[in-house]
């Protein structure tokens, strides 16, 4: 019996590289990219082959259509289904909007909203002769609340919980479920610009009084899609009641 299939974009470290191995140690079959970080994500994918299943490594940018066009034909070419997509790729900006370049803007957006349109269309076209399917992005609380000096992050990430509500009536009626986990403050390499003293003043707020882990995040994004056909739509925030 053939495995099942996971995508998970953006996989060379945090919180992408534990959604990948989650997906593996429960016996899926993983299909990873990065934009740049090649060598990590070889490492990743040997950390997946020792699962004891199948991984096809894919370096691109996913937010360029012909790189996520690529990805996505070796997707089929070697697995021949797909079961399940995390749009997980994305950077982050930090600084004042009227010190943003044009450059900068077209960056972020293509990173963390084009890349979510390029690979949610290639996924659906796999996943409409299935009757079935998930799609969850991995958003953030600021695409909920808006955040200063993240201006154009929060309005990437918006854009992203508004695709996964819209997306989510599109395809219900083929039985392919869209959602979205938005992150709070999480453990992760995106957030090593933070003092120390900036990150204890952070999680002062936090009523759980830590960061989150990506292993956190890698269990729910895995509980999400493992039963419920019924959930669909919905970002579900996960930031120790931060927010």
């Amino acid at each position: 019996m053939q495995n099942k299939t996971a995508a998970i974009t953006g996989c060379s470290q945090g919180i992408g590289k534990a959604i990948a191995l989650k997906y593996a140690k429960e016996g899926y079959d993983v299909a990873i990219c990065c934009r740049s970080q090649e060598q990590k994500l070889i490492e990743v994918k040997k950390e997946i082959e020792a699962c004891q299943v199948n991984c096809l490594a894919f370096t691109g940018d996913m937010g360029c259509s012909k790189d996520a066009a690529s990805f996505f034909r070796q997707i089929e070419e070697t697995f021949h289904r797909l079961d399940i997509l995390v749009n997980n790729a994305g950077i982050s900006y930090f600084g004042l909007l009227q010190d943003m370049t044009d450059g900068e803007w077209d960056k972020i957006l293509s990173s963390n909203l084009s890349s979510v349109f390029y690979c949610s269309r290639l996924a659906i076209k796999m996943m409409l002769p299935q009757k079935s399917g998930k799609i969850l992005s991995i958003s953030s609380v600021w695409g909920c609340t808006g955040a200063s000096a993240e201006v154009a992050y929060s309005a990437s990430k918006g854009g992203v919980n508004a695709f996964t509500k819209a997306l989510a009536k599109e395809l219900a009626p083929s039985n392919i479920q869209v959602n979205a986990i938005a992150c709070g403050i999480i453990d992760t390499e995106m957030n090593s610009r933070l003092t120390k003293e900036e990150l204890v003043a952070i999680t002062d707020e936090i009523p759980a009084g830590r960061m989150g882990t990506v292993n956190e995040v890698a269990q729910l994004a895995y509980d999400i899609n493992k039963k419920n056909d019924y959930l669909t739509g919905q970002i579900i925030i996960l930031d120790g009641g931060w927010i």
